[in-house]
């Protein structure tokens, strides 16, 4: 008994083929923003470099260059915390369009799988009831395990999020701090 015809089986590789292909379209998407941002983030850092040092060219003291110095200081943290700001929200949209494809040809495949699974039943022998039962059981037991894992995962990566949000303000203030107190010795 076969289950796949010719034809379902070009089908199935062409749906393949093209999930495929999105995918690896979403991840050069996902790198296209990175080289975009760091293009960003070089010709600003280019600028700011050449008016930092005309800046410190125009230093008459050292009371003045310590000045300078704080003054620099905060913007630098803040630019440096956007910048991981901007590069997780980069990779967390890639992955999140990735994980949705992902998670649509795995209920696809399930679907498909759990209606040869019924078409076998309906056509297996009198008297084999009980390994019926028992593949279902297992099927059952096989998604509850995925959905427990895709929910630990995703509560994983909301934790993370929220670290990553809590550190980075964390370190903008302790920025900000540090450039008042640099203020206040100058």
């Amino acid at each position: 008994m076969s289950f796949l015809t010719p034809e379902q089986f070009a089908a199935a590789n062409k749906a393949n083929l093209e999930t495929l292909f999105g995918l690896t379209n979403k991840a050069f998407e996902g790198v296209e923003k990175l080289v975009e941002l760091n293009l960003q983030v070089a010709k600003a850092a280019l600028g700011e470099s050449a008016e930092n040092a005309k800046a410190v060219m125009a230093v008459k003291d050292a009371q003045e260059l310590l000045a300078l110095q704080a003054s620099l200081l905060q913007p630098t943290a803040e630019k440096a915390a956007a910048y991981s700001r901007h590069l997780y929200d980069i990779a967390s949209s890639t992955s999140a369009e990735i994980s949705k494809t992902a998670e649509a040809q795995f209920a696809e495949l399930q679907s498909k799988f759990m209606a040869a699974v019924d078409t076998a039943v309906k056509n297996a022998p009198a008297g084999t009831e009980n390994a019926v039962t028992l593949v279902k059981s297992a099927i059952t037991a096989a998604n509850n395990a995925y959905e427990s894992v895709h929910k630990a995962a995703k509560q994983a990566a909301d934790i993370a999020e929220a670290n990553f949000n809590a550190v980075t303000t964390t370190a903008v203030k302790a920025s900000q701090a540090a450039t008042k107190t640099a203020k206040r010795a100058a």
